[in-house]
């Protein structure tokens, strides 16, 4: 588990009393450099609000198979329902920071290596896209606070980092598991004498026989079966001795079965990146990056009976395709250790995308009988400013801006009789645009050098997916349909913490309260039985505290706990939604997230890692009517390096078969987490 900076507020006060001789005698060290709040290298003991960092050793000694499933470690941290990327449908991966995030699509921009991973049409994240043996860290910041990224990053913004130390060296990995599980990754880089040239490469495969998605299945069900592959190749080159050109090339596919014979899903994508960086002897960076992205889903839903016994096709969507291509510069005046840094920029985003779909299923002729393609075109194109200084020796304020025009264009949604070849519908949707202003402050006070206060108020905004805009969809038998008339998220925040104790330090606490105030909310909003629509709520406030603390009695040992108090609650529907949500919670979003861990590097060459993770119960539903229980789960991992080169590794997944609900049914169903799930596998690093 990383060291976030912010910590329990009823541990805190127990534990100050007990840390204060510690924090005095801590040495020196340096605190990670944070890029994802600022856009620019920023020491994260300066930065005005809530950071999680995460080194390559917390990623990779993790008892969790998957990368988002690591970053849980993290309470903030959560996909739009409470399973991983390994058995969650792709349309809700959504990435959920704070409990921002009141449907499936993400409230929170992730990145690798600064390009955006969010899915052009649906803004979910395909985790398993991931190069994991090639990751050398991630962050996670909380909240508004950074809106320099502009759209998406409403909630915050997560990055993942691949730029690997120079030399060559190499890293493969091989495991076996439950249900049938196999999977390998190699990741190699190659160097020049000189180091100016390198090329690094990752590829991985992976496939499951999966678990059932349902408490109780029945005839009809099945094993939720994942395979998929990806390749991703860098070329860097230092083309002079102040300039840097990288080039990615990213290859991926993937297949699911979710759970009967029916239903399944696949994706594939094909990106290209190209980023030049450059510098010079007075502090100045800069940095160019240009990219493009191919993809296509394809989803089958079906209708199961109650007996759980039959299914009838509901919805075929048979071809999703998107792209989205974009580019980005950022100047920056002043390293991490200036008393000032100021970074300016541009950046563009253009997302194509549709829905090609039958729909409408006859039982008695076998066939759907409708088709329908929906979809259009969205761009966006931002500026941005950001100025941190010193004021003092021990107060720091930062002041940034950022705007933004978005536009949508050529939406439409054309639906024909297949029995007939009739048009039966063929809307065009008029051409929208608008300009989003989002400034930030901040403020960080450091009166002794193991204690931290800090302050920022934000304004940040996400405008809706052509997937919320243009394409309706059924799960079992509830449709939620599309509005194409959505407005724009807008979030106004304000947090306050208090940071004790060193980066990197032996014992340290932190505390944050946080209130976000979320105008136009795109929720999925239940207008009539087993019928939903994605509307826009006036107001919804998400407040709580975030607290963790973590401590290193010896230098084997390191504990580490984590708390998130979340209250998320519609405070005024608005005309678009019934008045009775007035003060309901939002659904998937549970009050309370607790995490602790402990990683014991014990002798003869063994490492044991523990991690449980609590949280309180949340609803299913924005009408707060079906329940989704509380539920803790426990992963065990340990290891052991033999032989210089060699490790081998064994984890456990929810070692005490938890019941994990993840969702509910009005007809009774409960669909459930994996339960207890193990592995074995060996890693060689040259």
């Amino acid at each position: 588990m990383p060291r976030p900076f912010r910590s329990s507020p009823r541990p805190l006060a127990l534990l100050l009393p007990l840390l204060a001789p510690a924090l005095s005698a801590q040495t020196t060290e340096l605190p990670p450099v944070v890029v994802t709040a600022t856009r620019s290298a920023q020491p994260a003991d300066t930065l005005p609000v809530a950071v999680t960092v995460f080194s390559s050793d917390d990623l990779h000694a993790s008892p969790s198979l998957a990368i988002d499933d690591a970053l849980r470690s993290d309470p903030a941290f959560s996909l739009f329902r409470r399973t991983g990327s390994l058995t969650a449908n792709p349309s809700s991966q959504g990435v959920s920071l704070r409990g921002i995030g009141p449907s499936g699509a993400s409230r929170s921009l992730v990145l690798l290596d600064g390009v955006p991973l969010n899915d052009p049409f649906g803004g979910w994240v395909a985790w398993t896209k991931i190069p994991k043996l090639s990751l050398t860290g991630a962050e996670i910041v909380h909240g508004g606070g950074s809106g320099a990224w502009g759209n998406a990053a409403l909630g915050g913004t997560v990055q993942l980092f691949t730029t690997p130390p120079a030399g060559n060296h190499a890293s493969a990995e091989a495991l076996i598991g439950d249900f049938n599980t196999r999977g390998g990754e190699v990741a190699v880089t190659g160097s020049t004498p000189d180091n100016r040239n390198r090329v690094t490469v990752d590829a991985a495969a992976f496939t499951t026989d999966g678990v059932y998605l349902i408490r109780d299945p029945g005839a009809i069900d099945r094993r939720a079966a994942l395979d998929y592959q990806r390749a991703q190749a860098t070329f860097r080159r230092a083309l002079t001795a102040t300039l840097d050109l990288t080039v990615t090339a990213r290859l991926y596919a993937e297949n699911r079965d979710n759970g009967t014979p029916l239903q399944g899903n696949s994706s594939d994508e094909k990106f290209l990146s190209a980023a030049l960086t450059g510098s010079d002897t007075n502090a100045f960076t800069w940095s160019a990056v240009v990219y493009a992205q191919d993809q296509s889903f394809a989803s089958f839903f079906s209708s199961v009976n109650t007996a759980r016994t039959a299914e009838t096709p509901a919805n075929n969507q048979y071809d999703v395709p998107a792209t989205a291509v974009g580019g980005a510069f950022t100047a920056t005046w002043g390293g991490p250790s200036d008393d000032a840094i100021t970074t300016v920029g541009v950046d563009t985003r253009t997302v194509q995308g549709e829905t090609d779909e039958s729909f409408l299923y006859s039982v008695p002729l076998s066939q759907f009988t409708r088709d329908r393609r929906a979809g259009g075109e969205q761009a966006f194109a931002g500026l941005f400013a950001r100025h941190d200084r010193a004021l003092t020796a021990t107060l720091r304020a930062s002041a940034g801006a950022r705007v933004d025009y978005w536009q949508n264009t050529d939406g439409f949604r054309r639906e024909r009789n297949t029995l007939t070849n009739a048009v039966t519908l063929d809307q065009h949707f008029a051409d929208r645009d608008g300009v989003e202003f989002s400034p930030n402050l901040g403020l960080s006070w450091q009166p002794a050098p193991a204690v931290r206060a800090r302050a920022s108020a934000y304004q940040a905004f996400r405008v809706p997916t052509l997937n919320e805009y243009y394409r309706p969809f059924r799960v079992g038998a509830v449709t939620t349909n599309a509005n194409p008339a959505l407005d724009p998220e807008t979030l106004t925040g304000f947090e306050t913490g208090l940071d004790f104790g060193r980066a990197n330090a032996p014992v340290g606490a932190s505390l944050t309260a946080f209130v976000n105030e979320l105008h136009d909310a795109v929720s999925n909003v239940t207008i009539a039985p087993n019928t939903r629509e994605r509307r826009n709520l006036d107001r919804v406030l998400v407040q709580g505290l975030e607290a963790s603390v973590h401590a290193t009695p010896h230098r084997t040992l390191t504990l580490e706990a984590a708390y998130l108090f979340t209250d998320a609650r519609v405070t005024a529907p608005g005309a678009n939604a019934p008045a009775a949500l007035d003060g309901n919670r939002l659904a998937q979003v549970p009050r309370h997230t607790v995490t602790t861990s402990a990683t014991w590097n014990a002798p003869a060459a063994f490492r044991f890692t523990a991690r449980v993770r609590w949280f309180s119960m949340q609803y299913e539903d924005d009408e707060n009517t079906l329940r989704l229980d509380p539920a803790a789960t426990v992963d065990l991992g340990v290891s052991r390096r033999f032989a210089r080169r060699w490790e081998v590794f064994a984890a456990v997944e929810n070692a005490f078969d938890a019941e994990v609900q993840t969702g509910r049914t009005s007809a009774g169903v409960v669909n459930v987490a994996p339960p207890r799930w193990s592995r074995v596998g060996l890693r060689y690093d040259w």
